[in-house]
């Protein structure tokens, strides 16, 4: 009787020839992918380095764009704030001067007056209206002659002085430019 069975090894003429056959081929295609993966590696890496270069040039152009629009609104401040400066003081000295005429004004109705508070009160009285108005004078004359800029150190050096008084000065100032300007409301 004779054996027609196949044994196992006659499936696979070299068990060993096909073993190194599929490893080879799998190496290449392994070898292949690892190639075409280190590519596409290499070209992001080229496309984010290309894309970070995009992104600095722009953030410089705007950086640059938005130092020149920075620099253009200070100075257009800059002029603002020199106007702004110039008409204040115009405006300081014009106040200024009619707060002088209004004392020179007020002087001149005490000494016109001083006759009949001499009459109803007493010489002494007359003599108080006749100093307050000489007072008065001087005090018109003084702020005339002075500047704005001397005026204001004035007034710094009486704050420093006399802050109480100040304050309280201020206050009662305060109140009453409220009442003139504020009116009734009922």
């Amino acid at each position: 009787m004779t054996n027609t069975a196949t044994s196992p090894n006659t499936a696979t003429a070299n068990p060993v020839a096909a073993g190194t056959a599929e490893t080879g081929a799998s190496n290449e295609h392994r070898a292949e992918a690892k190639t075409r993966f280190n590519a596409a590696v290499q070209e992001a890496k080229a496309g984010a380095a290309a894309l970070r270069a995009e992104a600095g040039e722009r953030a410089n152009a705007y950086r640059s764009q938005a130092r020149g629009k920075g620099e253009a609104l200070a100075g257009d401040a800059k002029g603002y704030g020199a106007e702004a400066k110039t008409k204040g003081r115009e405006l300081a000295n014009e106040g200024k001067t009619k707060l002088s005429g209004g004392i020179a004004s007020l002087s001149k109705m005490v000494a016109e007056n001083a006759h009949v508070v001499d009459e109803k009160l007493g010489a002494q009285y007359g003599d108080y209206a006749r100093t307050a108005s000489r007072s008065l004078d001087d005090t018109a004359a003084k702020l005339d002659q002075k500047s704005i800029d001397e005026l204001t150190e004035d007034g710094r050096e009486f704050v420093r002085k006399s802050p109480g008084l100040a304050i309280g000065m201020a206050a009662v100032a305060g109140y009453m430019l409220s009442r003139i300007f504020g009116g009734s409301r009922r």
